[in-house]
């Protein structure tokens, strides 16, 4: 019996633990729950933060969408993505990008093996005859032909002295009694020359600007080339004579940009340009902007003490009425809505963002790059047609609008997949905030899809970096922006920068007509130069 009493009481006494067990998973599970409770509020607070996050990022486009007509381009209210079918079509378009740039990759390679012609086809000949050993005077032999053997020569680079020679004349004793009203003396006067009492011609002032700015060719590698030439220079020298120089060309600068801003479509771009600080005694990085006449391709640099600041901005285009095409860069944000101005985008740099995506998300970067591939595509063809720009707004507003608008959707669609900080996600920020800049291109035929004229105009400053790596101050930053202008501008106009400086050089003291008549653009070499 007493058994049964101490089972009786074990059982009890396991029974309270196990409740007591109980109690506490209870409260544990209690907890849990109050804990999950408490992570999904979190979860979906955070998610309320990534949406306000996501519409303050990528903007108000993210709500709205393009208008039907282009040529209102202003957003209305949209809930659309991509259908099935769209997205089907899509992927077969990806797939066949990817399998085109396959093939052009082996083709490239293949083709990298054939040899180009050398020859321009304009160089002068210098024969050189040779004749078997005995023929002269033989008539055993008859000569049916030649065979000719082509080699590449050179002729050194030579310096000489251009001497004036002025003849001096007298009148005659006897002229001089019965005539002594009349000039005794005669003396032809010294021509004008761009430095007055300098032993620099116009020629090696020339010489010095193109090997600086077109081989960008520091002045100590000038120096040690004209020491092999048998001519002692220094740096003094050469700094002297460039900076009187710049001084006389800068009215063909000034009236160079007066030109291009009164153009109704210019395109705009800055790059860095260190510049020595003599206050911190070390190159900091500048900046050189860079205003393009997109119709014309003149270009003008400019540089405000390097600064990139949205208050330089305002001094180059404040004033400016027309057509303003610039990349992303947010110092432009403040001129879109301002009266008088239109601002368009750049699609190379969008296409740019998603190429740097490609490598964290292949499938929806190529997606993008297939959307704008298509643009260019129509770019392309046009081009090739000869289209005139009405025919070319026509088309652009038919074929390139609709697809910009598909394009938006797909954007939309894909944009809760990404971070703002991941690659596509900037690249989808950054593609949206500048949208409605995007689209502008279609409105007229005479505008670019992109920015690449201004930053082939800009690529001679990067050379010059890599090679004379900063500028001495910033006069000298200034100068350069005058003499870029110029260089650039001749390439524009398709002439040669050596010959129209010289001649510029020696037409500039005595020109009594308009300056506009010596810039690249208008300019007419003379047939005979009077020296």
């Amino acid at each position: 019996m007493s058994d049964l009493v101490l089972e009786i009481q074990r059982l009890r006494e396991q029974n309270a633990k196990l409740a007591a067990m109980n109690e506490t998973l209870l409260a544990e599970q209690a907890r849990l729950l109050a804990q999950a409770e408490e992570m999904q509020a979190a979860i979906s607070n955070l998610q309320s933060m990534m949406a306000w996050f996501r519409k303050k990022l990528f903007g108000s486009m993210s709500e709205k969408h393009l208008p039907l007509d282009p040529n209102v381009l202003e957003p209305t209210l949209f809930d659309q993505h991509l259908s099935e079918e769209e997205q089907a079509k899509l992927d077969a378009e990806v797939k066949e990008m990817e399998e085109r740039n396959a093939k052009a990759i082996e083709v490239k390679a293949h083709k990298r093996e054939v040899r180009k012609p050398i020859l321009s086809g304009n160089l002068p000949i210098e024969e050189t005859h040779i004749y078997p050993e005995g023929v002269h005077g033989n008539p055993d032999y008859v000569e049916i032909g030649v065979e000719n053997t082509d080699t590449l020569a050179i002729q050194p680079a030579k310096m000489y002295v251009r001497r004036i020679v002025r003849h001096k004349f007298v009148l005659r004793s006897q002229l001089q009694i019965e005539e002594p009203d009349r000039q005794t003396f005669l003396i032809a006067p010294l021509p004008e020359t761009i430095r007055p009492k300098s032993m620099a011609d116009a020629s090696l002032l020339a010489d010095i600007l193109i090997n600086k700015y077109i081989y960008h060719l520091p002045f100590y590698r000038q120096i040690q080339k004209y020491k092999e030439l048998g001519v002692l220079l220094n740096d003094a020298t050469i700094n002297d004579w460039f900076t009187s120089v710049c001084e006389r060309l800068r009215p063909l600068y000034d009236k160079l940009r007066e030109q291009i801003m009164s153009s109704d479509y210019i395109q705009v771009d800055e790059s860095t340009l260190p510049v020595i600080d003599n206050e911190k005694h070390r190159a900091v990085k500048g900046y050189m902007w860079a205003v393009r006449d997109a119709l014309t391709g003149d270009v003008y640099f400019h540089y405000d003490m390097g600064s990139r600041s949205g208050d330089t901005a305002r001094k180059l285009i404040g004033g400016y009425r027309g057509a303003v095409q610039t990349d992303g860069y947010e110092v432009y944000e403040s001129f879109e809505n301002m009266p008088g101005k239109r601002m368009i985008g750049c699609w190379a740099h969008v296409r740019r963002k998603f190429v740097e995506a490609l490598d964290e998300n292949k499938r929806y970067a190529s997606e993008a790059i297939v959307y704008i591939g298509k643009l260019y595509k129509i770019e392309e063809e046009m081009h090739e047609a000869g289209l005139a720009p009405e025919d070319v707004k026509e088309r652009r507003q038919k074929e390139s609008y609709p697809i910009i608008q598909e394009f938006e959707r797909w954007m939309d669609s894909v944009a809760n997949a990404f971070t703002p900080k991941s690659r596509m996600g900037r690249a989808l920020v950054y593609t949206y905030t500048l949208l409605p800049r995007l689209c502008r291109y279609v409105l007229d035929g005479r505008y670019n899809i992109d920015n690449n004229g201004i930053e082939n105009a800009i690529r001679p400053l990067a050379l010059g970096r890599k090679n004379f790596l900063f500028a001495g101050n910033h006069d000298a930053a200034v100068r350069a922006a005058i003499v870029y202008s110029l260089f650039s501008s001749c390439k524009a106009a398709g002439i040669e920068p050596r010959e129209w400086l010289e001649d510029i050089l020696i037409r500039l003291p005595s020109h009594k007509g308009s300056i506009s008549e010596l810039l690249p653009g208008s300019w007419q070499a003379l047939p005979t130069t009077t020296r």
